[in-house]
């Protein structure tokens, strides 16, 4: 950003917060717009085609307006780091809302979930994607698509909105403090962190770098496939199938549906 641009900005922040400047107000959205869509390319990675990103830009846009509203430019937090929890918090609340995944999706991930626990039992061993998909006449590729569907959306399920704002604000839009986790808590989460970490050296090379490129570098599926040389479909792939190998930790940990 050049200096001019910057000394502008801040010029629109003076009059958005002495005034609540309309034309002020415009230009911050504008500026801020790309974090918007940021967080409605990684959200809309894991959910199923018949959610509308027009949708996700809107409830994003939303969370971004909240954002000006309340952000205290006397605080010692950059904008880009507040807003980005509005976003995203806004998007996850509308989807929660929504109930957006569809009941034909949750009725086959109960026939997935049935049909693991049949052959686990029978074959006394975990069982792989490709049996799974042959026993119940489904592509494999919708067996991944539907497990990881099916784990987003428990995982939203977790987090029951508040129906006060204010305390939903404070409980889920600000940072938070490691430090106040209870001692038992702790324990958990680094056995938690221990097993996952564990468990994803058993992946191959290129599931890990998937994984490495999505959750710690925060690349889009499109920005992983042009680094790793390979189509968007297929990163998708291949992180569909890196979740469904890590789907009975996550699940026996977090997901109690």
């Amino acid at each position: 950003m050049s200096h001019s641009t910057v000394n502008q900005e801040k010029h629109y922040w003076k009059l958005w917060a002495s005034s609540r400047d309309a034309h002020a107000g415009d230009m911050l959205v504008q500026r801020y717009m790309p974090l918007v869509q940021y967080h409605v390319q990684r959200i809309s990675s894991g959910l199923p085609k018949n959610v509308s990103k027009d949708d996700l830009k809107s409830l994003g846009l939303m969370g971004l307006l909240d954002a000006l509203q309340k952000f205290d430019p006397g605080r010692e937090l950059k904008f880009d780091t507040y807003a980005s929890f509005r976003i995203k918090g806004a998007i996850i609340d509308g989807l929660r809302k929504e109930d957006w995944l569809p009941r034909s999706v949750r009725e086959k991930a109960k026939k997935i979930e049935a049909k693991i626990e049949e052959l686990e039992q029978k074959n006394l061993r975990n069982a792989e994607p490709e049996e799974i998909a042959e026993a119940l006449e489904m592509d494999v590729s919708e067996v991944y698509q539907i497990t990881q569907e099916h784990l987003f959306a428990n995982v939203l399920s977790m987090d029951e909105q508040s129906s006060d704002y204010e305390e939903t604000e404070s409980r889920k839009f600000t940072i938070k403090d490691t430090k106040g986790l209870m001692p038992e808590e702790q324990v958990v989460k680094n056995e938690l962190i221990e097993d996952l970490s564990n468990l994803i050296t058993q992946l191959n090379p290129k599931e890990q770098m998937v994984l490495s490129l999505f959750y710690t570098e925060e690349l889009t599926l499109t920005e992983i496939g042009e680094v790793m040389s390979l189509s968007t479909s297929r990163i998708s792939q291949i992180h569909s199938k890196c979740l469904f190998k890590l789907k009975k930790l996550l699940s026996s940990e977090y997901t109690q549906v």
